[in-house]
């Protein structure tokens, strides 16, 4: 069933690894808008983690087992990482937190996204988003990952996590890599490389083949549950598109401004 879902996702995804948008970012006010619009994605994809932290494994006290243990591994495996890994300093941090510090040393603006985890503490995601100021492309794209997870369905949110994340993000971020370092040869784009590549050696060596092996242990013989996490595939691959045509649409607007 996973090489039946990659075959008709393929048109997809390959529309996201040949995006004009990468080719677009060619001063470092566009690369700092594209970091911009991201962090959202960056932040949001730990959220998909969480939810499937929550429902696959036991996060309450009392502790009780739950769910399947390889699972529970799988998932407890691609937490660690993403929560805790080393940054380029040496240090533990996460890789929404090694994304911040790439932004800060690009000059890029993180008030947006700071602020809006600040109101987060005290506001509904929803609510939120209805009053923030944010693009509506960023909007858009928080709306498909959280209605995700509040559908409850296992399968459907680890769908988005390994299809529209974990599974596209080493070809991708190759992708927006190769254009960026062609287009800034002079700019220390250290901190900000790092984390591409980071997320490229884990994803694809590891996180990647776990979270498709997450896909067969939720979805078994259930073709119910293999159609829906096909139709959550491609809308969640349609939202990322519609995310970096929310940038490109800014950054074109900026070159003939």
């Amino acid at each position: 069933m996973i090489s039946q879902i990659e075959q008709k996702i393929a048109p997809y995804r390959d529309t996201l690894l040949h995006h004009p948008l990468y080719s677009e970012i060619k001063t470092p006010e566009h690369l700092r808008l594209f970091m911009e619009y991201h962090v959202f994605a960056v932040w949001d994809f730990m959220s998909l983690l969480k939810a499937l932290q929550n429902n696959l494994t036991c996060t309450q006290v009392p502790w009780k087992p739950k769910g399947n243990p390889e699972t529970r591994y799988l998932i407890n495996e691609i937490v660690l990482a993403e929560e805790t890994d080393i940054n380029r300093a040496g240090k533990r941090q996460s890789h929404f937190e090694m994304y911040l510090d790439a932004m800060e040393k690009a000059g890029a603006n993180t008030k947006e996204i700071t602020g809006f985890l600040t109101q987060l503490e005290t506001q509904e995601i929803e609510a939120l988003l209805e009053e923030s100021g944010l693009p509506s492309a960023v909007k858009k794209f928080l709306r498909f990952t959280f209605q995700t997870i509040s559908e409850d369905k296992d399968h459907k949110i680890a769908a988005a996590f390994t299809f529209g994340r974990e599974d596209l993000i080493p070809d991708m971020f190759s992708e927006i890599i190769k254009n960026i370092q062609q287009n800034f040869p002079q700019e220390d784009l250290t901190d900000f490389k790092y984390y591409f590549d980071r997320h490229i050696e884990l994803d694809g060596d590891e996180h990647g083949p776990m979270a498709l092996a997450m896909i067969e242990q939720l979805c078994g013989n259930d073709g119910a549950k293999w159609r829906e996490v096909e139709h959550t595939v491609v809308a969640s691959l349609q939202a990322r598109e519609q995310l970096w045509e929310g940038v490109l649409s800014e950054i074109l607007a900026l070159q003939t401004a």
